[in-house]
């Protein structure tokens, strides 16, 4: 697409709105509204999360702070692991969720979403990604995210999905 993306922090000032939404959209459009004001011109603003069905849902919006301050990426993925120890796989269903915010003077407001389904492994394979991917098993491929190259990632992952919803919405603002 012929845009130039850069970087929310890249503009003197910059300051993202805190994550408190009581959805992915609300959130979303809080970054994007934040990035259209200080710009002045088209911007996107995402929220995503894992939710595991055996877990009501959770962590869902809370996915980067689950487990509470101070865990890191691999703290949050045994945290889940243990969560989730001695079910069976069927029990272990997860999707990630992706929502896609687009902001700008002749676009409006835009909401688009992107889910992949999947399982939660038992135990962490792979080295690619970040955050939860090590764990996220996705049953078309035979493989967690992690083990994914970056370009079958890209195709088939819920930003990716997201991503390609949106593309129509920028394509009507070129």
């Amino acid at each position: 697409m012929p845009f130039q993306v850069r970087l929310f922090s890249e503009f003197p000032g910059a300051r993202l709105p805190e994550e408190t939404g009581r959805t992915y959209a609300e959130n979303a459009l809080g970054k994007a509204r934040a990035a259209a004001g200080l710009t002045g011109t088209l911007a996107l603003g995402d929220d995503s999360g894992l939710e595991v069905d055996a877990l009501a849902g959770a962590p869902g919006l809370n996915t980067a702070r689950f487990g509470g301050p101070g865990l890191g990426d691999r703290e949050r993925r045994e945290l889940l692991l243990e969560r989730l120890r001695g079910l069976e796989p069927a029990r272990r269903t997860a999707r990630f969720r992706c929502v896609i915010a687009l902001v700008g003077p002749t676009l409006g407001e835009q909401v688009v979403e992107g889910v992949v389904e999947g399982i939660i492994a038992e135990a962490a394979r792979g080295s690619g990604g970040f955050g939860y991917d090590p764990v996220f098993f996705y049953p078309p491929l035979g493989r967690t995210f992690a083990e994914l190259s970056d370009e079958e990632k890209a195709r088939v992952s819920h930003r990716g999905r997201a991503l390609a919803a949106a593309r129509p919405l920028l394509t009507g603002v070129i």
